[in-house]
């Protein structure tokens, strides 16, 4: 499956209180229904190509928000790439898994479940569940769930991050125009 990757990160103003919410109450949706120790939403940032940590749940929740890595690299660059949901039961024998990334976070995890954020071809970033129980890792209808929690998450991002209305612009009265250009006239002594 071919996607295209956008940059969503670049999308909403930073701060935006309401996307911050949403990506946070998801993580913590997803670390609570498949047991986890750690959940994160990573969003692309196309025109840095790199992926950012916009939300964390569990595990380096503290400060692993803001950071970015290169978008190509790991399990997360690689869902990313392809649009595809991936789930690794032992990363110790996972060839995909960059263990630099992962030691440079703080927190290494065994197993995880991924699932690409995307809004019709378009890949807005990564939902990662880090250590899951292995219940909860044991099959595709799993990873089903984790991929269709992770496009009803993507709608809800792209609905906040399109849709947000521009700031009405006013238009000056006729009244106003008119004070206004007899102030020009007198500064310019006519």
């Amino acid at each position: 499956m071919t996607q295209t990757i956008t940059s969503a990160a670049s999308a909403a103003p930073r701060p935006d209180p309401a996307v911050a919410e949403l990506l946070r109450t998801v993580v913590d949706t997803a670390r609570a229904i498949f047991g986890a120790q750690a959940s994160s939403i990573m969003l692309l940032d196309a025109a840095a190509d790199e992926l950012v940590f916009e939300a964390v749940s569990g595990q380096g929740q503290e400060f692993l928000v803001g950071r970015r890595f290169p978008a190509g690299r790991g399990i997360a660059g690689w869902v990313a790439a392809s649009g595809e949901p991936m789930v690794v039961d032992d990363l110790h024998e996972s060839t995909s898994f960059d263990r630099d990334i992962a030691e440079s976070t703080g927190y290494v995890p065994n197993a995880l479940m991924a699932a690409p954020l995307i809004r019709g071809d378009r890949v807005l970033g990564v939902l990662e569940v880090l250590d899951p129980s292995p219940q909860a890792r044991s099959g595709l209808p799993e990873l089903d769930l984790l991929g269709l929690f992770a496009r009803q998450a993507a709608v809800a991002l792209h609905v906040l991050t399109a849709h947000t209305p521009e700031p009405p612009q006013e238009t000056p009265s006729r009244t106003e125009l008119l004070s206004l250009l007899s102030q020009a006239r007198t500064l310019l002594g006519d």
